[in-house]
């Protein structure tokens, strides 16, 4: 069975985003420069999802692509899918500009 496949793009990533669909259980292959590693899907994740490639503790930073993205809304286990669910959006949220209503 092949490794499915996932790219960081920063080594400050805990986030890879997936080249193609995964099923749960399956080893899904993370490429950063010329490095490789594994982490096994605990879930299935559709194809440009991301996957967290380590545990991200509740209120933890979520980085994707060398940016921050968001934090973790709850504790998310290595292979589990990073989505709208687990992660709350840190861009373009006018609620959290100063004086802003939240």
């Amino acid at each position: 069975m092949t490794a499915k496949g996932a790219l960081m793009l920063s080594e400050k990533d805990n986030v890879a985003t997936l080249l193609e669909d995964v099923a749960s259980g399956a080893e899904v292959l993370i490429r950063l420069g010329k490095g490789t590693s594994t982490v096994n899907a605990r879930e299935s994740i559709p194809f440009g999802f991301k996957i967290a490639v380590k545990a991200i503790a509740r209120g933890a930073t979520i980085t994707k692509y060398g940016e921050t993205i968001g934090s973790a809304s709850c504790d998310i286990k290595q292979g589990e899918m990073v989505h709208i669910h687990n992660l709350e959006g840190g861009r373009g949220r006018g609620d959290l500009m100063k004086g802003g209503v939240r």
